[in-house]
Parts: C-alpha cells; structure tokens; sequence
C-alpha cells in the first residue's frame, strides 16, 4: 500500500507597514492606498489610517477617488440655473438708475429723499465680574500620583482599546504574552504596557495627562533583547480573554 503526503497550501501574506509576516490565524486587513491595495495586520490599524490609507469598503458611493465627496460640481449647477432663471432687460434699452425703484413705491423722486446715517453700535466693554468668561475653558486631566493607581488607571484604558482586541488576536496564534506595565521616567504622566511573545514584542504608550488618554503604538520589534531589562519583567495578568489585570 502506497503512502501519499497531503500537504495544504496556505498562501503568505505580509503586513505592508511592518513588514511582518501573518501567522496563522490573524486576519488580513484591506486598506486602498491612492488605487493600491495594502495588507495590513490587526496591530499596524493604527498606523495605516495616520498614513492616510482608507479601509477598503468604507468610501462612499457617492465620494471620488480620494474619498472626499464631489460637491463641486453641483454647486455650480445650481448657481447656473438660479443665474438663468433671472429676468433679462430687453436688449437695447438703458438699464434703470439707482433708486427708481424706491421712488416708484414711496410717490418722492430720488432727490427728495432723506438717508440717515446710521449710528454704529459701539461693543460693550466687558464687565469685571466677566473677564473670566471670555477666556477659553482649560482641558486639565489630574494624574495620579502612585505608580499603582498609574497602572491599574492605564490597563483600564488599555483594555477599552482597540489595540487590546489586535493583541488578542495574535495571542490566538503565540499564546498569552508577558505584560509590562510601567510610568516611564523620562515623563510622569506617561506609561509604556509592553506585550512580549518569544517571536516579536509590541510596546504601547499612554499619556494619563491627556483630556481623553488614548492608546498609540509607540514601538514593535521582534528580538526580546530590544527591550530594557524591566521591560522584560512581567507584572501584570493576561487572561483567556485578551484582558490585561493586576495581580491582587
């Protein structure tokens, strides 16, 4: 009895703004740039739309090729045909002097007409009790003061993320990584959350200083010697779920 080897063919596909080749189980994404395709992993979202790429399917029927709409053109069609609609003199005949109209519905002839200047309203200086309210309100965010309470405030907003629901998605495929969360010291408000794997490691900033703290991807590499002696100390609990804790 003959034995045959089965193989499965699985095509290749490397993320266009890393450089990464996906594992298996990651999902390609589309994104058009100008009129080429780009392939873009789930953790590069973020930077392919800063560079201006547009996720395939989301543009609009009705935008052109840049994703903007054309308005142009029907405005100008409008203006057309509001400018065509108007009544036209007859050729040949002087167009009416300035103020006839007038002088046919108020019965005075032009020159008998009385024009007031009018009294410019000076601006009302401002009030002392209202000097506070003409300057611009200020967005202050408080940070806290404890590395603990920075932490524990950072893997909440890590967790609300879209880079939390990227970084599950490779954890699929390599398994639940090492988490570093940590306040960098070069900034108090700053704190880096580093997600390590034995193939590649992705490090994330936040700005706690922020009116609406957000997630960037600050770094990625994929040799865990980049990574700072602390970086590679895990502290914090990745579960089943992609939901980064700290351990109680």
């Amino acid at each position: 009895m003959e034995t045959r080897d089965i193989r499965t063919e699985t095509p290749i596909t490397a993320c266009d703004v890393c450089g990464r080749t996906l594992l298996t189980g990651e999902v390609e994404q589309v994104y058009l740039d100008g009129g080429a395709r780009r392939s873009v992993c789930e953790l590069c979202i973020a930077r392919a739309s800063g560079a201006g790429w547009i996720r395939e399917g989301t543009v609009a029927p009705d935008e052109g090729r840049n994703g903007v709409a054309d308005h142009h053109g029907s405005l100008f069609g409008r203006l057309r045909g509001w400018w065509e609609a108007q009544p036209r003199p007859p050729v040949g005949s002087p167009p009416d002097a300035p103020g006839d109209s007038a002088a046919e519905t108020t019965g005075r002839a032009p020159s008998e007409r009385r024009t007031r200047p009018r009294r410019r309203s000076r601006p009302e200086p401002p009030r002392r009790g209202d000097r506070g309210a003409a300057r611009e309100p200020r967005h202050v965010r408080a940070v806290p003061t404890s590395a603990g309470h920075k932490i524990a405030v950072a893997i909440e907003i890590f967790n609300r993320s879209e880079h939390q629901r990227a970084a599950a998605g490779v954890a699929r495929s390599l398994g639940p990584p090492a988490v570093s969360v940590r306040p960098a010291a070069v900034r108090p408000s700053l704190v880096n959350v580093v997600l390590a794997w034995e193939l590649c490691w992705y490090r994330y900033a936040i700005d706690l200083a922020d009116a609406a703290p957000s997630v960037r991807l600050d770094a990625q590499g994929y040799e865990l010697s980049e990574l700072a002696a602390e970086e590679r100390q895990a502290n914090a609990l990745y579960d089943e779920r992609g939901v980064l804790s700290v351990p109680a």
